[in-house]
C-alpha cells in the first residue's frame, strides 16, 4: 500500500473510531488498535501509542459540545479523574514491560467483561445507597434530554467505587490506549446511578487528561509515530464532532447496543491475535 493509501485508510478507521468513540465514552481506542493491528500492520505497542493520541482527540472534539449542553457533570469529572491520572501514570510505565501477546489477550478480557457487564439487565445493577462524600461534594447532577424532551435529575452513589474503578481506568488506558471509558461507562451507569449519556459525557470530559498524562511517557520512549498518530488524530476528532452532535437525539438502548456490539467484535479479533 502506497503511504497516501495507508493515511486515507486510516483516516477512515479513525473518523468511525472517534463517531462511535464520542457517542459511547470510552475514546475509540477499542477500535483504532485493532484496525491497525489486526488490518493495517502496525506492532501493538506502536499503535496503543497512537491511540493513546487519538483519545487526546476524541476527548477535545466531544467534550466541548457536552460541557455546553450541560450533559457533562464536571464536577464528579474532575473528582474521578484525580485518581485516574495517577493509573494512567501506572499503566503507561508497564507497557514498556508487558509482551504483544500479553497486550492482545489483555485488551481482549477488559473489552469481553465490558460487554458482559453493559449486557446484564439493568435490574441486576446494585440498590443506591446513601454517600456522604457524594453530597458533600455535591456531585449530583440533572440535565435536559432531548429524546426524552424533559429534564433528567439522579443522584450519584459510591462515590469510593467509582474512585477505585477510575484509577483500574486509568491503568488500562496507558496500558491498551483505550481511554478507561471501557471501566468507568458500565461502572457509573450501574453502579454509582448515573444516566449512560450523562456518563459518556462525563467519561469524554475525563479521557482527554487521562491520555495527555500517559502520552507524555510514550513520547519519551520514542513509540508515538507521527505518520500513523497523525491521521488517527485527525479521522478521530472529526468523528467525535459528529458522534457528538448525534449523541443528545439518540435512545439510550441504542447507545448500549452500539457499545456491546463494537466491544464484541473488537473482543473476539483480539483474542484471535494473542492465541496465535
Amino acid at each position: 500500500m502506497t503511504p497516501l493509501g495507508f493515511t486515507l485508510v486510516v483516516l477512515g478507521i479513525s473518523y468511525v473510531a472517534g463517531l462511535l468513540g464520542s457517542l459511547v465514552g470510552v475514546g475509540g481506542g477499542i477500535i483504532v488498535v485493532p484496525a491497525l493491528t489486526l488490518l493495517m500492520g502496525v506492532s501493538i505497542k506502536k499503535a496503543i501509542a497512537a491511540s493513546i493520541v487519538s483519545v487526546i482527540a476524541t476527548s477535545s472534539g466531544a467534550a466541548t459540545t457536552y460541557v455546553s449542553e450541560r450533559i457533562t457533570n464536571m464536577r464528579l469529572g474532575m473528582v474521578l479523574e484525580v485518581a485516574t491520572v495517577t493509573g494512567a501514570l501506572t499503566g503507561a510505565y508497564l507497557a514498556a514491560f508487558v509482551p504483544g501477546q500479553g497486550l492482545f489477550m489483555i485488551f481482549a478480557l477488559v473489552l469481553t467483561y465490558t460487554a458482559w457487564s453493559m449486557l446484564r439487565p439493568r435490574g441486576r445493577s446494585i440498590e443506591p445507597v446513601a454517600d456522604a462524600m457524594a453530597d458533600r461534594l455535591r456531585l449530583h447532577g440533572s440535565f435536559f434530554d432531548r429524546s426524552l424532551g424533559r429534564d433528567v435529575s439522579y443522584r450519584v452513589f459510591r462515590t469510593r467505587l467509582g474512585l477505585a474503578v477510575s484509577y483500574l481506568a486509568g491503568i488500562a488506558s496507558g496500558l491498551l490506549g483505550i481511554g478507561g471509558g471501557v471501566f468507568k461507562v458500565p461502572v457509573m451507569n450501574l453502579a454509582m446511578g448515573i444516566p449512560i449519556k450523562a456518563c459518556t459525557a462525563t467519561s469524554n470530559f475525563m479521557i482527554g487528561v487521562t491520555a495527555a498524562t500517559s502520552a507524555a511517557v510514550y513520547f519519551m520512549r520514542g513509540e508515538v509515530l507521527p505518520f500513523v498518530a497523525a491521521p488517527v488524530a485527525v479521522g478521530v476528532l472529526f468523528g467525535a464532532r459528529t458522534g457528538a452532535r448525534l449523541l443528545g437525539g439518540m435512545r439510550n438502548s441504542s447507545i448500549r447496543m452500539i457499545f456491546v456490539s463494537v466491544l464484541a467484535v473488537s473482543a473476539l479479533k483480539m483474542f484471535m491475535e494473542g492465541f496465535k
